[in-house]
């Protein structure tokens, strides 16, 4: 390959999901369903959260941090794919295609280290409860947040920074509807070895390093459980981490799908589809788990909304 054929792209172009124009109004209307709905129920958590005293805990702390994030998540990829569709253009910018890929990465951590962290919140809860609140203090639950976000933000700095180094063809054509870090480096013109190791190794020790973390923490409070006489209390103690689990199995099963779908069948249209479950659908069933399956959260958000209704009529006025 000549060095002469190889120019710094100035734009890539986004196929989203189907390049059928039948289909573009379909696509528009369910994805724009599915954000709103992500963006309200996240935000409805987080707003009734803070507002309610008697959720100001590190279990609810946390779950507010995890709908924060969720609502960011959603907003790197949906919003650019909705405007693409409404204005008939597949263009993104290079600059704007590395600033995407950078938070993608960045929210995918943080949700992984959050989720990790929330695991060990439900561990020392059933495993020391008498320690509980001296344990998982305000500082310790502030700090265990912002290590969350320092390791999140330096691991997607290096993988956008190895993506900066290769080159590509111009008029590239991107088979997914966001800059997605494997795809990027897929269609890369120039040699990718080295960042298909750092790939790898960030994805082995930030993905299933959080993920052993998790498992360890279950296994503790499985033992714990166990040891309760009572089923009362074995039904009390687990049923705090029904709603946490049921989030881990969706996000680290639709990640690992999206991945095995792609290896197996080497379609990238195939693996764009796949990924609107951990990117779109996940963050969009997460406030419905954690609310269907919690009294509390459940009655802030009456509360909440109660209050809402209530004032607005004395605004208005």
């Amino acid at each position: 390959m000549e060095l002469g054929n190889l120019t710094r792209c100035s734009e890539f172009l986004l196929l989203g999901l189907s390049e059928k124009p039948e289909l573009q109004r379909l696509i528009f209307g369910l994805f724009l369903s599915m954000y709103l709905i992500t963006v309200f129920g996240n935000l409805l958590i987080t707003l009734a959260v803070s507002s309610d005293s008697h959720l100001h805990t590190p279990m609810y702390f946390f779950l507010s941090n995890l709908s924060l994030i969720d609502i960011c998540f959603t907003s790197t990829t949906i919003p650019k794919m909705l405007w693409n569709i409404q204005t008939q253009s597949k263009v993104i910018t290079y600059e704007g295609c590395i600033t995407q890929m950078y938070f993608f990465v960045l929210f995918v951590g943080l949700d992984n280290f959050l989720l990790t962290v929330m695991a060990y919140d439900r561990f020392v809860a059933i495993c020391h409860p008498l320690h509980y609140m001296v344990i998982m203090n305000p500082r310790l639950c502030g700090l265990l947040v912002l290590v969350c976000w320092i390791m999140s933000a330096l691991h997607s700095l290096l993988q956008c920074l190895m993506v900066l180094r290769l080159s590509f063809y111009s008029d590239l054509e991107i088979p997914h509807f966001f800059c997605e870090l494997n795809q990027m480096v897929q269609l890369a013109s120039s040699d990718t070895f080295l960042n298909n190791m750092v790939m790898y190794f960030g994805a082995v020790l930030l993905g299933g390093g959080p993920f052993v973390c998790i498992l360890y923490s279950y296994s503790k409070i499985v033992f714990s459980i166990c040891g309760i006489p009572s089923a009362q209390g074995k039904y009390k103690a687990f049923s705090t981490c029904v709603s946490h689990l049921l989030v881990v199995s969706l996000f680290y099963g639709t990640s690992l799908g999206v991945y095995l779908s792609s290896a197996v069948t080497q379609s990238s249209h195939s693996s764009a589809t796949a990924s609107v479950m951990y990117t779109v659908v996940t963050p969009m069933l997460n406030p419905f788990i954690y609310s269907l399956r919690n009294k509390d959260i459940k009655r802030a958000v009456k509360r909440f909304l109660g209050m809402a209704v209530m004032k607005g009529p004395i605004v208005l006025g």
